[in-house]
């Protein structure tokens, strides 16, 4: 599914316009980018929790030409799952009755 099929989607089911639907979710996705700048974990009920890690310092060895390299540290974007999703999701998509 691409970004105009889940704003057509959403505004489908939500019953507003395409236009304002695309601007929640443009709105929405912003916010989560402020929080994630900041450090700051974002935790959706129902759905996961988004939380920035940092990872650290660390030497790779490049295999075709045994250069050795420092990559530095960085901050990555996690995502949890809630154990209901991740519970259908082994079950393959099925709700576990």
């Amino acid at each position: 599914m691409n970004n105009k099929e889940f704003i057509a989607e959403l505004a489908q089911r939500s019953g507003h316009t395409q236009e304002s639907t695309q601007r929640m979710v443009r709105t929405f996705v912003e916010s989560m980018g402020d929080y994630f700048c900041e450090g700051e974990s974002v935790m959706l009920a129902g759905f996961g929790t988004f939380d920035v890690k940092k990872r650290l310092e660390r030497t790779v060895t490049n295999p075709s030409t045994g250069l050795r390299m420092l990559v530095p540290p960085k901050l990555v974007l996690g995502f949890k799952p809630v154990a209901s999703i991740k519970e259908k999701l082994k079950n393959g998509g099925q709700a576990d009755d």
